[in-house]
């Protein structure tokens, strides 16, 4: 038998893991093009010169030309691994190597492994002084106590960028944060909580300092080791846990825990008992971080006392302590001012913010994420945010970013700290720029946006998220027994959003008559068009559209798009002029390309695709993209020739005989067109650049480039955005989330036809 298979099933996985071609988990790419001789001579000799120079001049401005400012350099000797204890330098690089990837994926920082295997203080340090400032970080990692200590302390002297001993500050930032909001869930103040810490390690005793710079007061506290209560009277304390010390009868971990209000536990599995638990104050908090076993079991707490919050380091319970939720916004912050140091108050606002956005609504991605039915909301299962909660980007490092300012160690000012955010988003989301082109638009505006399927609970949160951020009126409709009683199990107020009753509605009268001359030509009756005003909910809504009751409509996420636009076009007409038409967003490599059309004509004639391409530049130019649209074909300029090119060719025809204000060509291979040199082979091309605007020749192949974009080409594709109708109308995707949700009422508010609106008469 190999020693794979004597593996567990978690272990052998994990080995293939990183085993798998290439092995390990972390490469390194260029940020600058080298396909040319030029970008060569520019990249490296002679072009180097300049930028080396120009640092030789003015040391600070190895920020501007490298890629310092954007480094932190993860380091360990492999003396604490994990929970596995003293494995060596090389042993620690699998870890290192996976700290590097959270930095990359949670913050969009380089991060670059380093494992020293010194395991002497003072060789470590200057080890580490010697190439510290080549990075604009120093996380250090899995080194053991209590030489850590000395070790960070000599390091902050020595260098004059921030050195961050995560297994220190990283726990104590998080279970701040967390200790933050239970305190709050349950009345307390930090000043008057009896608080009792088991395990006085490099975390635990981090953990305690910060909480008592919050407020904690030091002979409330009670610190418990190994060997007992840390008391004034033993001789056996190293200088930073003897600070922690205070007078006490008090010798055991049981007699600590009468009557305290707060457990902090950073020690052993299993070394809490019911009984200690039971004779804890009123609505105790656990912080139970030992791992992978815990203190005391989250259900054996629950058993004893069912008033508890818990809160463990492991992810298959509730509050989860993750340092993942620290580090990378910490030192994104940090990096962002080009920081000296990170100091008490940044730490502290780092567990502000993090207390904060867990009061927030949670995404509904952060709910599948940690496989939650019913949704996470803030309470007692919900003080610390989720790691997969995309706002923390953009929502901690500001916090940092601004500590930093305030007290001194920022090299450089945040001139605007909402632009930050926005820079901060678009870093993770490729659609980021996208919404905050829309959201600046459309914010303020008292635009009515009906959401169609109002009864159901995404989208009523969605209803609720669209209007509380200034975006617009929301109106759901629905029957208001249903969306009220909705509201009530989300926790939403029932009075804030405007339903509409389309059976009961005022105008519901007026919506048939109109629609029945529209229709009775076309086989229906006029109960059969009742019945659709009082029951089809997007037909009402349309409704409201055509009669100007609205301004934008969003619907799609309980019906599939056939079938809402069936029901849509019963109602609206295409705009004058104008063609129904289904775009396609792919964002990849901080570039934006249209497709056209995705879903809605099968076969384009040439009438149609010159239609599409007018209908898509102007949709592109108002995504903020000057139009270069190029008409799709497996042949370029006439070769290979083929009868399906000439549809394509009339289409160009066509075009050339309008007055238009944007870029077309074809018909062009793929390749040629999003190559911005292909005029050096093309030089009749009348395109400038690489083409941002794709005229498909068929719906199947408007599909398959954007799904091949998406799961080959790891692109962020924003499907079936709908332009061409007389009204602004967005369909969802069936099941959509609440975020897109948001974002399609959004775009149905900053309408991509903007055309003057066709009121029914």
């Amino acid at each position: 038998m190999s020693d794979t298979e004597k593996l567990s099933s978690t272990d052998a996985d994990a080995l293939e893991f990183h085993r798998a071609s290439p092995p390990g988990k972390v490469a390194m790419i260029p940020t600058k093009p080298m396909a040319t001789q030029r970008d060569l001579a520019l990249a490296y000799s002679p072009g180097v010169a300049a930028p080396v120079r120009a640092i030789a001049e003015n040391p600070d401005a190895v920020y501007d030309y490298t890629s310092k400012g954007n480094t932190v350099a993860v380091v360990s000797n492999g003396t604490a691994i994990l929970g596995l204890g003293n494995l060596g330098a090389a042993a620690s690089k699998p870890v290192m190597e996976g700290k590097a990837v959270l930095f990359k994926r949670f913050a969009d920082i380089d991060g670059f492994d380093l494992e020293i295997n010194y395991t002497d203080p003072d060789k470590f340090v200057d080890c580490v002084a010697g190439f510290g400032d080549s990075f604009g970080g120093i996380n250090l990692e899995d080194i053991k106590s209590p030489e850590c200590f000395e070790i960070e302390a000599r390091l902050r002297e020595k260098l004059d960028i921030p050195v961050f001993h995560d297994d220190q500050h990283g726990t104590a930032i998080i279970a701040a944060a967390g200790l933050i909001n239970a305190c709050h869930l349950t009345n307390r103040k930090f000043e008057d909580i009896k608080l009792v810490l088991c395990g006085a390690g490099a975390a635990g005793l981090s953990v305690l300092e910060l909480v008592k710079s919050l407020g904690v007061q030091h002979d409330n506290v009670t610190v418990v080791d190994v060997n007992g209560v840390v008391h004034t009277g033993r001789n056996d304390l190293h200088d930073r846990l003897a600070q922690h010390a205070r007078e006490t009868d008090l010798r055991t971990l049981k007699e600590a825990m009468v009557d305290a209000d707060v457990f902090l536990g950073l020690s052993a599995g299993g070394i809490v008992s019911q009984d200690m638990v039971k004779s804890m104050a009123a609505d105790p908090i656990l912080f139970a971080m030992a791992n992978p076993t815990p203190e005391i079991m989250p259900d054996e707490v629950r058993a004893a006392r069912s008033d508890a919050i818990v809160a463990t380091g492991r992810s298959d319970f509730p509050n989860q302590v993750n340092n993942v939720l620290g580090f990378p916004y910490i030192f994104r912050g940090a990096l962002d001012v080009r920081a000296r140091t990170i100091n008490e108050e940044m730490k502290l606002a780092a567990a502000r913010a993090l207390a904060d956005l867990a009061r927030q609504d949670v995404p509904d991605e952060v709910s599948t994420a940690n496989k939650s039915d019913s949704g996470l909301r803030f309470g007692r299962d919900y003080i610390i945010p989720s790691p997969f909660d995309p706002r923390l980007i953009s929502f901690v490092p500001p916090y940092v970013a601004r500590a930093a300012i305030e007290t001194g160690v920022a090299r450089i000012p945040i001139e605007d700290e909402e632009k930050y955010r926005q820079s901060l988003a678009r870093r993770l989301d490729p659609t980021a720029a996208l919404q905050q082109r829309v959201t600046q638009a459309i914010s303020g505006s008292d635009k009515r946006i009906v959401f169609a399927e109002g009864e159901e609970p995404s989208v009523i949160r969605a209803a609720f998220a669209f209007q509380s951020q200034g975006l617009g009126k929301a109106v759901l409709v629905a029957r208001e027994e249903i969306a009220r009683a909705n509201m009530r199990e989300l926790g939403l107020p029932e009075d804030v959003l405007e339903i509409q009753n389309a059976r009961l509605s005022d105008r519901n009268a007026d919506y048939a008559d109109w629609l029945y001359k529209r229709l009775q030509r076309q086989g229906y009756l006029r109960r059969d068009v009742q019945r659709l005003v009082n029951n089809d909910r997007n037909v009402f809504s349309a409704c409201m559209l055509k009669f100007g009751d609205a301004d934008g409509m969003v619907t799609g996420v309980t019906r599939h798009f056939t079938n809402t636009m069936s029901d849509i076009r019963l109602v609206l007409d295409p705009a004058p002029g104008g063609r129904v038409i289904g775009l396609t967003v792919a964002l990849a490599r901080g570039k934006m390309l249209v497709i056209a059309d995705t879903n809605v004509t099968e076969f384009p004639d040439s009438d149609g695709l010159a239609e599409i391409a007018v209908g898509a530049a102007h949709a592109a130019r108002r995504l903020g993209l000057d139009p270069r649209v190029a008409f799709m074909s497996y042949s370029t300029f006439g070769n290979p020739p083929g009868e399906r090119t000439t549809k394509v060719q009339s289409a160009v025809s066509k075009l050339d005989k309008l007055d238009l204000d944007f870029e077309y060509e074809g018909e062009m291979a793929v390749d040629i067109a999003l190559d911005p040199n292909h005029r050096e082979r093309y030089p009749f091309s009348r395109l400038s650049d690489a083409a941002n605007v794709l005229v498909m020749p068929a719906v199947h192949s408007a599909s398959i480039a954007a799904r091949l974009l998406k799961s080959a080409g790891g692109a962020t594709v924003i499907e079936g955005l709908l332009i061409g109708l007389e009204q602004s109308v967005q369909v969802a995707r069936v099941g959509s989330n609440v975020s897109d949700i948001v974002n399609l009422a959004g775009l149905a508010a900053y309408d991509l036809n903007h055309t003057p609106s066709q009121k029914a008469t």
